[in-house]
């Protein structure tokens, strides 16, 4: 019997991108229960997957994507300078990089 086992990086990268659906969590976690068995893994509990979902959710928001910060420039509500801060800052957060194997 396996006890909180550890959640593998590819099916936390797969709760990352159905967090981004505007699902309701319940759905969202039999989405992720059928990829857990697809892949041989262990099936996370549903307050795991809640849990994870609303992280994953929180990073995207605080998260301002290169395609929205490019059309801002080309519609001119942002500056061109706004390119400099797209090439030096860091690559978003990820749920793997806040759950490590």
């Amino acid at each position: 019997m396996q006890i909180a086992p550890r959640l593998s990086p590819r099916l936390l990268d797969f709760i990352e991108i159905v967090s981004g659906l505007h699902a309701p969590i319940a759905e969202i976690n039999r989405l992720v229960a059928a990829e857990a068995e697809r892949l041989g893994l262990p099936v996370p509990s549903y307050q795991r997957v809640r849990v994870l979902v609303h992280e994953a959710r929180d990073l995207r928001r605080g998260h301002v994507s290169a395609a929205e910060i490019l059309i801002d420039i080309a519609t001119r509500t942002r500056s061109p300078y706004a390119l400099t801060e797209l090439a030096t800052r860091a690559p978003r957060p990820r749920l793997r990089d806040l759950h490590p194997k």
